[in-house]
C-alpha cells in the first residue's frame, strides 16, 4: 500500500470542500444540488468534516470538560472517545446519507480505513489526543474518485499503534487538498465569506487579512478560518476560498496575483 503526502497534479479537476460543525446542522436541497452540479462538471469531489456542536452536546451531557488552545480542542482521553463516537458514529453516516439521497454516490471513511492518514501526538502533553498527520493513504482516495466516489472524511486519525487521534479539521482538508494535488480548497462556514463593514469580499490577500484582523473586522471563529485558508495557500494549494452554502465566498490569493496582470 502505498502512502503519501504529496503528488503531481492531474489533468483533472480536483476540490476539497471541508464543511465545519455549525454548517453541517444546517445544509439543505440546494447545497447538495450544487456538489452535485461540480460533480457533473468532471470535478472530482472530496468532502471532509468536523462536527464540534455535536461533539459539544455529547461532551455536556456527560459532563466531559473541553476547552480550545490556539484554536485546537484540547483533548483529553474521555473527551477523545466522545470525538471519535460522535463524528464516525453519527455526523459521518449521516453526512453521507444525505449526500446518497441527493443522488452523489459517497462514502464515509476515517483514519482508521485502510489506513487513510497515519497521525502522530501534535504535543500530548499540550493538547492531549491531538494529532498531527505523517501519511495520507493517496491510492485509496484515488481508486475512490476514478470510481464516481466521494471519498466523505472525518477528521479523526489514529497512529501506528491504533490509538484515535483528533485532528483539527481545517488541517485535515489542507493536508489533503494538497496530498492529491487538488485545484482549490473550498472552506465552507455559516456566511458567505469575509465581511468587512458589511460587505462581503470577494478577493482577500493575507496581507489584507492582517490588517483586517489588527482592525477588529476579522474576529472570533473566522480568525483560524482565514489562519487556515492562508496557510494552504502558502503550502501549495492553488486556490483556497472562504465560503457560505452557495459555495461563492471570498477567494484568497497571494498579494503578488493581485498585481499581476
Amino acid at each position: 500500500m502505498t502512502t503519501s503526502k504529496s503528488m503531481p497534479h492531474t489533468a483533472r479537476k480536483r476540490m476539497v470542500i471541508k464543511l465545519g460543525g455549525s454548517t453541517l446542522e444546517g445544509l439543505n436541497e440546494a447545497f447538495f444540488d450544487n456538489f452535485k452540479r461540480l460533480q457533473e462538471s468532471g470535478v472530482e469531489l472530496i468532502i471532509t468534516h468536523g462536527g464540534g456542536p455535536a461533539i459539544n452536546r455529547e461532551l455536556a451531557a456527560r459532563g466531559i470538560q473541553s476547552h480550545t488552545l490556539n484554536g485546537i480542542r484540547v483533548t483529553n482521553e474521555a473527551a477523545m472517545k466522545v470525538v471519535q463516537s460522535t463524528l464516525i458514529g453519527q455526523v459521518n453516516p449521516t453526512l453521507v446519507h444525505e449526500l446518497t439521497h441527493a443522488g452523489i454516490a459517497a462514502l464515509g471513511l476515517n483514519g482508521f480505513d485502510g489506513q487513510l492518514m497515519v497521525a502522530d501526538f501534535l504535543d500530548q502533553a499540550i493538547y492531549g489526543y491531538v494529532g498531527a498527520i505523517k501519511t495520507i493513504n493517496t491510492s485509496l482516495l484515488e481508486m475512490l474518485m476514478s470510481g464516481g466516489i466521494v471519498p466523505v472524511i472525518a477528521c479523526v486519525g489514529a497512529n501506528e499503534a491504533g490509538q484515535a487521534l483528533n485532528i483539527n479539521g481545517d488541517t485535515v482538508a489542507s493536508e489533503i487538498a494538497l496530498a492529491i494535488g487538488a485545484d482549490s480548497l473550498l472552506l465552507v462556514t455559516d456566511v458567505s465569506g469575509i465581511r468587512i463593514q458589511d460587505e462581503y469580499q470577494s478577493i482577500a490577500t493575507p496581507a489584507l487579512i492582517d490588517q483586517w484582523t489588527e482592525q477588529g473586522h476579522i474576529y472570533g471563529g473566522m480568525i483560524p478560518k482565514v489562519q487556515g485558508a492562508i496557510d494552504g495557500l502558502r503550502a501549495g494549494i492553488p486556490s483556497v476560498q472562504i465560503v457560505g452554502e452557495t459555495l461563492i465566498g471570498t477567494t484568497i490569493i497571494a498579494s503578488s496575483k493581485l498585481h499581476s496582470p
